[in-house]
Order: C-alpha cells, then sequence, then structure tokens
C-alpha cells in the first residue's frame, strides 16, 4: 500500500486537428485546452509538475508519444525548450512534414544534450514548405522527455504567388485525396477553393486536368485563370459516375507557382453509397508465438490487395458479425458479440489480454475505402481459432522442490529470490500496456481496479491520474519500511491497479478480511469489521484468492533474517495481522483462473521467477504463515470449510462446485484417490451433452475453473467421469 497525490493538472489528448492554427502560435504547459491545429496523444497524467522552464511541462514517456502543430503560412523560427529525466540510449526528434505523413528530421536528440533534468532552450528552422511539425519520442530505452514553452514564429511573407486549395473549408495538400459520391448518372459539382497565399505576384492558372482510370466521369466546369494576392477563387469539378461503386480520378492544376506548378489532388468519387467491394478476402490465417499471454495472428494478402484490413475477435465461441459497410471501426469497437481486434493494412497484428488455456475466434475482413463509403468484403471473411498456451512452467521448476522435506519454506524462498527487479516506475508500461490493458470503444483502452471492479478507460498512453500501484503485502507491513529502493517494494506479484482514493487511501494499511459491519463500500470492495471486531478490507470476490496467493508469495519470497510473517507483528497499527486461514480458505474458493495463470507466466517472463502458490495451490497448506515455519502433513485442502472438506476421506472420490447457482463461470473441486484422466461434462434435460472438456486429476484436490457464460440458461447435470462417475445439479442462471 502506497499513499500517492496525483495531479491536478490536465493535459488534454485531442484527436486529429481538422484546421491548421495560423502563425504564430505557442503553448506553454500550465494551459489545458490546445489552440486550434495543436494535437497530442500524452495521457492526462502526462505532466511534471515540479519542473519545467517555468513548471509544469509535457511528460512524454513512451516510445510513439508527441505532440504536433498544424499551421497554416510559412513557418519561422521553432523555440522550445527540452530536458531529459533518466534518458538512456533512446532516440528523440523534433520533425517536420509537408503533409503530415512523411517524417523528415529537424533536430535528433542525443543522450549528451538529454543527460540532465535542466531545462534548455533550443531554435529550429524549418523548411519554408513545411506545415507540420512534430516533437516525437521515436524510440524509448530509459527515461522521459520534459517538453515547455514551444513558440513557432511567423515565417517571412511570400511576395511571389504561392498556390493552396482547399475542399469542405480543409487544406488538401499537393498529392491529397479528398472524397464525395453522387447516384449513379447523377450529375453533382464539386466546388474547390483555390487560394492565392502571396502577398504581391498574381497566380496564374494555366490549366485544370483529369486523368486517371475514370477521367470520364468528371469534368473540369470551371476553373479560375488568375487569383489575385491574398485573394481565392472556385474551381468546379463536376462529377457524373457511369457505374456503382470507386470511381477514381487526378486532378492536376497547373500554374505558375514556383515550387508547386503542377497541384495533384486524387479525386475519389463514389456512385452510390459506396466504394466497389473488395473481390476477395485474405488467406491462410495462422497463430504464431503462442503463449499463455497473447499471440500473433498472420495472413496472406487478399489478390487484388484491398484498402485495408478489419479484424474481429470473440472469446470462447466462434464469431458470426459482420462490419456494417459504410461505417468506420477502430480497435476496441464492439460488433454484435465480437471485438475489433486490428485495422490496417497490415498482413498481422497480435491478440493481447488472454487466459491460458483459452479459446480465440477470428474473422479478417477485407475492405476498401473510408467512411461513410466504405465496403467490406462480408460474403467469405478468412475465419481462424487458436488455444492460448497452457501454463508456461517450466518442466524442472519446481525438481527441488519437496513438500515433506523440513526446508521446504526457505527452499521456495531460495527458488524466488534473487529475481530480476523491473522498478516500480516501469510498471505502467510494463504491466498496464501489455497484461492488464483491453481494448474498448473510440480506440481507448481500459483497465479495472481489482478490488472493486471499476472500469477505467483512457486514451493511451496510460498515466497514474484516479488509479495507482496497490501493494497487496502492504509496503508499511514490510521489515524494510520505509525504504522505497529495495526488490521487495517493486516486486510485480504483489502490485495490482486499483482506484487511488476509493480503494486504495480506503484500505491504507490494514489487512484483507471478511467484512461483518460495514463503515463504507466501493462497487465490490467494503471497509469496516470483522466477526472479531478488526478493522479489514474486503475486496471482492474475484480478488480474493489472488490477494491470497499473492501475500503468501511476499511472505515467503522475502523471508530470512527479517520475518516476513502475518503476526510477527504486521505492524503496530494492525497487530492482530493477517488471518492465514481466511486466506488459505480464500485460496480455494478462489483457484488461479485463466488470467492469473497467464499473469505468471507473464511475470516469469519479466521478473524470472514464479509464484509458487498460483503453480500449486497446495503449497500455502505446508506453512504456517503467521511465523513462517513448516506444517508437517497438513489435511488438503486447508481451510476450505465451504466446501465441506474439514472432514474429508482422502480414499474416497468426492466434487463440490461453487458458485451455484451462477452465471456460468464455476469453480469445480475434485478429489481423486489416484491420478487419472477425466471427462467433464453438462448435460442438459434431455439427455444432450451440450459442453465437454477433458483434464487430468492428480492425486489428492483438484480444482478447475468452468466458463460457461455461452451456454443457455437453466438447470443441467454436471457430470464427471473418471474411474467413477460422478453427478450434480448445476444451475445457470
Amino acid at each position: 500500500m502506497k499513499r500517492i497525490l496525483t495531479s491536478l493538472f490536465i493535459f488534454a489528448a485531442i484527436a486529429a486537428a481538422a484546421q491548421p492554427t495560423p502563425l504564430p502560435t505557442s503553448w506553454s504547459f500550465p494551459n489545458t485546452n490546445f489552440p486550434t491545429g495543436w494535437t497530442s496523444n500524452l495521457a492526462a497524467s502526462s505532466y511534471y509538475t515540479g519542473s519545467g522552464n517555468t513548471p509544469p511541462a509535457a511528460k512524454l514517456a513512451a516510445t510513439g508519444a508527441y505532440v504536433q502543430i498544424y499551421f497554416s503560412g510559412n513557418p519561422g523560427a521553432l523555440t522550445y525548450y527540452i530536458a531529459g529525466n533518466s534518458f538512456v540510449g533512446g532516440n528523440f526528434d523534433v520533425q517536420e512534414s509537408v503533409n503530415g505523413t512523411v517524417w523528415t528530421t529537424l533536430h535528433a536528440f542525443t543522450d549528451v544534450q538529454l543527460a540532465t533534468a535542466t531545462y534548455t532552450q533550443y531554435t529550429d528552422i524549418p523548411a519554408i514548405a513545411s506545415r507540420y511539425i512534430r516533437f516525437f519520442y521515436t524510440l524509448k530505452s530509459a527515461g522521459n522527455v520534459g517538453l515547455d514553452d514551444v513558440i513557432l514564429a511567423v515565417g517571412a511573407a511570400t511576395p511571389a504567388q504561392e498556390i493552396n486549395v482547399k475542399f469542405n473549408s480543409t487544406t488538401v495538400l499537393t498529392g491529397g485525396n479528398v472524397w464525395f459520391n453522387s447516384p449513379v448518372s447523377t450529375m453533382t459539382p464539386e466546388i474547390f477553393t483555390v487560394e492565392n497565399q502571396g502577398t504581391l505576384n498574381t497566380l496564374n492558372i494555366s490549366s485544370a486536368v483529369l486523368s486517371g482510370p475514370n477521367a470520364a466521369d468528371f469534368s473540369v466546369a470551371s476553373f479560375p485563370g488568375t487569383v489575385t494576392a491574398l485573394l481565392n477563387a472556385a474551381l468546379t469539378i463536376n462529377f457524373t459516375p457511369s457505374a456503382g461503386g470507386t470511381r477514381s480520378a487526378i486532378l492536376t492544376i497547373n500554374s505558375n507557382d514556383a515550387d508547386e506548378s503542377a497541384y495533384v489532388i486524387n479525386l475519389n468519387g463514389v456512385g452510390g453509397n459506396y466504394v466497389s467491394e473488395p473481390t476477395a478476402a485474405p488467406t491462410n490465417l495462422s497463430f504464431s508465438n503462442v503463449k499463455s499471454y497473447r499471440f500473433k495472428l498472420n495472413w496472406t494478402a487478399a489478390s487484388p490487395a484491398p484498402d485495408g484490413y478489419i479484424v474481429l475477435r470473440r472469446d470462447f465461441a466462434a464469431t458470426t458479425d459482420v462490419p456494417a459497410d459504410g461505417s468506420s471501426y477502430l480497435q476496441g469497437d464492439q460488433i454484435g458479440n465480437s471485438k475489433v481486434a486490428y485495422v490496417g493494412t497490415g498482413t498481422s497484428c497480435w491478440a493481447n489480454y488472454i487466459g491460458a488455456s483459452e479459446n480465440y475466434y477470428f474473422e479478417v475482413f477485407s475492405f476498401n475505402g473510408q467512411a461513410p463509403f466504405t465496403n467490406y468484403y462480408g460474403a467469405a471473411p478468412l475465419p481462424g481459432m487458436t488455444v492460448s498456451s497452457g501454463s508456461m512452467q517450466p518442466a524442472a521448476y519446481y525438481n527441488g522442490i519437496n513438500t515433506a522435506a523440513p526446508t521446504f519454506v526457505a527452499d521456495l524462498t531460495a527458488l524466488t529470490n534473487p529475481h530480476t527487479d523491473n522498478f516500480y516506475s516501469n510498471y505502467g508500461p510494463r504491466m498496464i500496456a501489455l497484461f492488464w490493458a483491453r481494448d474498448t470503444s473510440n480506440g481507448d483502452k481500459a483497465i479495472t481496479c481489482v478490488y472493486s471492479g471499476e472500469n477505467n478507460v483512457y486514451t493511451e498512453p496510460f498515466g497514474w491520474t484516479t488509479f495507482s500501484r496497490e501493494h497487496t503485502y502492504c509496503h508499511f507491513w514490510m521489515p524494510t519500511y520505509p525504504s522505497t529502493t529495495g526488490v521487495e517494494y517493486s516486486d510485480y506479484f504483489n502490485l495490482f491497479p486499483v482506484d487511488q482514493n476509493n480503494c486504495n487511501s480506503v484500505r491504507s494499511d490494514l489487512p484483507l478480511g471478511v467484512v461483518v459491519n460495514v463503515t463504507s463500500f466501493f462497487m465490490g470492495a467494503k471497509y469496516g469489521t470483522d466477526a472479531a471486531g478488526h478493522n479489514v478490507y474486503e475486496p471482492r470476490d474475484a480478488q480474493k484468492g489472488d490477494a491470497a496467493r499473492a501475500l503468501f508469495y511476499m511472505a515467503t519470497c522475502y523471508n530470512g533474517s527479517q520475518n516476513w510473517g502475518f503476526r510477527d507483528p504486521i505492524s503496530t497499527s494492525v497487530p492482530y495481522g493477517e488471518d492465514q486461514n481466511l486466506m488459505k480458505m480464500w485460496n480455494y474458493l478462489d483457484p488461479p483462473d485463466a488470467r492469473e495463470i497467464a499473469k505468471n507466466d507473464f511475470l516469469d517472463s519479466l521478473q524470472g521467477n514464479r509464484n509458487p502458490f498460483i503453480d500449486s495451490m497446495n503449497y500455502a497448506c505446508y506453512i504456517d504463515f503467521d511465523n513462517m515455519t513448516k506444517i508437517a502433513g497438513p489435511v488438503l485442502p486447508c481451510n476450505n470449510t465451504s466446501i465441506g472438506v474439514s472432514e474429508h476421506n482422502p480414499n474416497t472420490t468426492q466434487m463440490a462446485m461453487w458458485p451455484n447457482p451462477s452465471v456460468g463461470e464455476f469453480t469445480l473441486f475434485y478429489q481423486t484417490k489416484e491420478s487419472e484422466s477425466i471427462a467433464i461434462r453438462l448435460i442438459d434435460v434431455a439427455g444432450r451433452i451440450v459442453f465437454e472438456q477433458s483434464n487430468t486429476a492428480s492425486i489428492g484436490a483438484n480444482s478447475f475453473s468452468l466458463d460457461l457464460r455461452n451456454v443457455a440458461k437453466g438447470v443441467y447435470t454436471l457430470q464427471i467421469q473418471g474411474k467413477e462417475m460422478l453427478n450434480k445439479q448445476l444451475i445457470l442462471q
């Protein structure tokens, strides 16, 4: 548990600007709204509140982070203040562009220039033809960049003639695209505005010429022969589509402009409502780098090539949804029961936010055009399904661990510690971005508070505004408190995303427990006293087992010269400590699900160690967490009175499941006297098998997670077929 203060400043992350800003233009980062033409993808918390030329300053903290200016007119000097914050080995560039697509480097910053946190003013001179400036974190290795007090001056006026073309009040740079439509065989005029941005000379237009595959469907109705300095005139194109779908042409405006004598505009006319539909789907969908926490999709491009692809994803069941013609979608948007996993021109994408041993279904569609004229090839999309990896536990990882050994506790400590420290400050880009975040609508991301179930929707990159990194084994409990430099403070097995004000600060340094008398609550989390009158904090049910296993891990991983036991005591403010019996009960009531197993594997890839209590729930039964000593011959499973195993007979086969009734997510407990392969079946009232899966059961207690959310509501029989057959009624509601 760490108490933090969040910034009061809000950085406006705005979609790409449609209108340029006039020059001169400037921006100082205490402001909360950008001027017209300024855009950024920085998160709401992307401020250095205590630094800057005058604090605060913008904080660029991830690869791809940017602040961009779109301006009209000739640029003059660009001045800005910049500083590094532990910047090492990366690339940070100031870039310029004529069209906002092709960028060239105006100033490249190195480790030498960004070696200190002292803000230094720089001045660059953009090219006269540039209309975009971008401060861009090209590649992050380590550290962040602070940016403040940006000023872009107006350049010298151009006395010579200078052409600029607008369509629907928006500048169309030479080589740009415009879209419009008309009913088939119906003429519709499309009006362009030709500007002369020169201050003295007249712009002379010698011709406006049409070419391209469907040039006959377009005609130049009129164009101005001359445009006086600083004025404008209309150029009209008549569009009469001879057929439905895409009708393309190229408009070339020839003039006496010195550097743009041939001003080219790509005309994308549409006969009817939509562009021409692609004639083929992509082929050969395959999956690579399949892990329990992510994998990659690959496909072969359709032929002939479409404008792009959209990938739909559905978890646990085949997707049957189709994107709607005329609509555009962003990654994370919902289409029926499916979610958009990718939109773009590439032939591969990554699937994140997955769990171990789960089924994932995809469809890849070709499309042409852009909204509102988009046309999807929906007749035969490319389907595919893969099963994510099961637990990626190395085969020999626990070879040196024996629950019968008197050194069992010390052996687990030696197995898990030391390990790689990923640093507390890197939790956002490593754990939030790569594991906890999931796609949601409008291209945004979302994470869930593990204690309450509250969803936090944000635009990337993620910032610690309302959420914080919760230490499940509280920082205040640690024998090394108040130090924040040790690996125990930043161990990712102990850190979870939670709401700061409504959960983290409410829990403070209290033990977890069952609240009997509620003082306050927030969604699924409660604060109050337990049956013994102790102040405790109770997370939602879905986090109880995860929290218990995090506590077991921390107490075991760092136990040694200092005792990390639950009652050694934990702290003077809560001398009653954590209730290990309750935690052992939660361990079984909420066994590791697919996401927790995937998290164990992902953290193994980052830290080089695992949480043994996720790999084996029974390990917790062999440890007295009050004083971190070995328990010999415990009853398995331990302290799980809710499923009636306190008087169990280890020589009998037993089954139980909870919760029952349920909306579809069950935990199945199965105890067997010998290892065996079992079949788990769900049978409806007509005797039909509606769900079946195979598992391997080990000697003793086993827990399996069942996801039946796609099965219709009703009363069923859950059957386990092993050496014996067991049946139990199950209710889906």
